[in-house]
């Protein structure tokens, strides 16, 4: 009876510690909506555990894994592409995957679209693919069944209201309205801009009979900047769309039309060509200036925006980009931060004409910043580039090519600071100013410091601009060696790797598949260090660099172990699915299948996750999860070997 009581308290202590590390960060509840002309949108709504978060639907490639609707194929309706997301997601710098992600912190709603083929009710099965983290691990990617019964007689429900915008999405806001001032304020430095302060000066001058009118005149003209500018990021947000817009930041098409639209913008501020708005668009708006009041002072306010869009196009094209992931509200907060500053200086000249005689006077200098900004054109370019390869995986960007542009384009910019190169329409220098001197020399520091990212530094002052480490020809560096190539060999008897085998982190040859490294381990009778990892997991590459890259701790690994590096997240589809016996839910695959595997032979869930165990897959000693304390990790294999000696 005893012993019966003991095991039965011993198999409900496993079952508890089984479903606590089973215990789920993230809830789905799943509903669909009737839209017009036979479309049904289901809707996935998430609920995250605080701390916690869920990536976006569009991330770069071979980083963190989307969120993801599957529905499965059926003759009733037919599965229409995109999935749209409420609300906007924030934006974060990645340090694993060098990379900034999109993701979502509490509440969360992705949506997709089916249409309907018959009437009558129809059945709607599939599953919802996501992975959670926090700021120490990553849970393996989930995927979440569903089957939802719709029906076209049904009326269409209310749409769903977005999840409640918190202190994080004020901030997006605030971070678009600040980054677009600063744009105003560039694009005050431009020659097509800088001037038109004393034109526009001299029109106030005229119809300002008092101080107090113009004062008056002068808020005018600059609320009208304003509204034309707003009334352009509105014009964006009803065309477009809140989901559409943030689809079309990431969108390949798109970041090749707007590369494109950069290369031109740039060799026109080099001076190869000039870009100007129709002649009768500007005569139209310089006729309306006539009739005087405010819709004079409101015409004055257009012609300074058509006369100043080809310096202010590509600037405001950027900022559209940007404010892109900013929601409906986004343009429109970024329209209005890029007008407050340009409609400023305008105002204040217009309402006290008096100061303008404070300014410099336009020169070669104003050509000399629109020459400067085309280098910055230019570089921003192949950013768009960038993201169409990396999402299209074309590999001709990758991440040596686009630094070695940088060097190349932000090199150039620093001898045309310091004099050593001319373009068409520079003025000639007799000397160099101190202010542009002293430029110079930083961007040419810049430039050299940019040079080792060739050879796999991580120039961590450009970070988000070119493509992770991973996305490159050489993703350990140039020159990158492992130092036990021939040891690898000799062990399978002068063959080179055995089936299976890669090097891994740090160079280290390591199996991705149990079984061949199970065989494998058998055959040279070493034990087996199981390494429970994931493409997204942070502390896993904090293990790899700051731990496995001590010489001896490499060493052992390499040549006193066989290493299995199991990544939980792993999207490559089974052959076969088949349904958990832990959780009934199907396994579809392979890094849920590694990640059931640990489930269920050692009840975790989490990485980085280390277990050594010999040929019979016994456990050897107690496994150990993410501990970046060098020394213990070392004393750790010891152990282990020794243990397997012992056996």
């Amino acid at each position: 009876m005893k012993r019966t009581l003991a095991a039965l308290v011993l198999m409900l202590t496993v079952l508890a510690g089984s479903f606590a590390q089973m215990e789920s960060h993230i809830t789905w509840k799943f509903s669909t909506k009737n839209l017009e002309d036979g479309k049904v949108e289901i809707i996935c709504e998430a609920t995250v555990d605080e701390g916690w978060h869920v990536y976006s639907s569009v991330l770069p490639e071979n980083t963190a894994v989307p969120t993801n609707i599957e529905v499965e194929e059926s003759e009733a309706y037919t599965i229409l592409d995109g999935i749209t997301e409420e609300p906007q997601p924030t934006t974060h710098y990645d340090e694993t995957f060098k990379a900034e992600l999109q993701w979502f912190e509490k509440k969360a709603t992705f949506k997709k679209v089916v249409q309907l083929k018959q009437e009558g009710d129809v059945v709607i099965k599939g599953y919802i693919e996501s992975m959670i983290c926090n700021d120490e691990t990553c849970m393996p990617p989930e995927m979440v069944d569903f089957e939802l019964t719709v029906n076209t007689s049904a009326p269409a429900t209310a749409e769903l209201t977005a999840a409640e915008e918190g202190a994080e999405e004020e901030e997006s806001y605030w971070g678009i309205f600040i980054l677009a001032f600063g744009g105003g304020l560039a694009a005050l430095l431009t020659p097509c801009v800088f001037p038109m302060i004393p034109m526009t000066v001299s029109f106030f001058t005229k119809t300002s009979a008092t101080k107090a009118a113009g004062i008056r005149n002068g808020i005018s003209y600059g609320l009208s900047i304003i509204v034309i500018y707003l009334i352009l990021g509105v014009a964006v947000s009803a065309i477009f769309g809140a989901s559409a817009l943030n689809e079309l930041s990431t969108n390949v098409w798109f970041n090749l039309f707007f590369f494109l639209l950069l290369i031109v913008f740039a060799a026109s501020f080099f001076g190869a060509f000039e870009i100007v708005m129709p002649s009768s668009w500007v005569n139209f708006a310089t006729k309306n200036e006539e009739k005087g009041g405010l819709i004079g002072t409101f015409f004055m306010a257009f012609t300074l925006a058509l006369v100043s869009f080809s310096c202010t196009g590509p600037i405001v094209g950027a900022l559209l980009v940007k404010a892109a992931t900013g929601g409906y509200m986004g343009p429109i907060v970024g329209m209005l931060g890029f007008s407050s500053a340009l409609a400023l200086p305008f105002a204040f000249f217009a309402a006290f004409p008096g100061y303008l005689n404070t300014l410099p006077k336009s020169g070669g200098w104003l050509n000399s910043v629109k020459v400067i900004l085309g280098f910055l054109e230019l570089a921003f370019a192949f950013k768009f580039l960038s993201i169409a390869d990396m999402t299209m995986g074309w590999h001709i960007l990758e991440r040596e090519v686009f630094i070695a542009i940088w060097i190349v384009v932000f090199g150039a910019m620093g001898f045309y600071l310091l004099g050593k190169l001319r373009l068409p329409h520079d003025s000639p220098m007799e000397y160099i100013p101190v202010s542009r001197f002293l430029m110079g020399l930083l961007v040419l520091s810049f430039t050299i410091y940019m040079i080792p990212g060739l050879w796999g530094a991580p120039v961590n002052l450009i970070s988000g601009f070119p493509p992770p480490k991973n996305y490159a020809e050489s993703p350990f560096g140039v020159g990158d060696q492992t130092p036990v190539q021939g040891i690898v060999s000799s062990d399978n008897h002068g063959g080179g790797m055995p089936e299976g085998m890669h090097y891994g982190p740090q160079g280290i040859p390591a199996f991705k598949d149990y079984d061949l490294a199970l065989a494998y381990s058998k055959k040279v009778n070493k034990p087996l260090l199981l390494d429970f990892t994931g493409l997204g997991c942070t502390n896993c590459r904090k293990m790899e660099d700051k731990v496995w890259s001590n010489e001896s701790i490499k060493s052992m690994l390499a040549n006193d172990y066989i290493l299995v590096s199991l990544y939980v997240d792993d999207r490559k589809k089974l052959d076969e699915p088949y349904v958990s016996e832990i959780t009934g839910k199907k396994i579809r695959t392979v890094g849920q299948k590694w990640a059931e595997f640990q489930m269920e032979r050692y009840q975790q869930q989490g990485q980085p996750y280390y277990v050594i165990i010999d040929e019979n897959e016994n456990t050897l000693n107690t496994p150990v999860a993410y501990d970046p304390d060098v020394k213990k990790y070392k004393n750790w294999l010891i152990d282990g070997l020794e243990q397997y000696k012992k056996k």
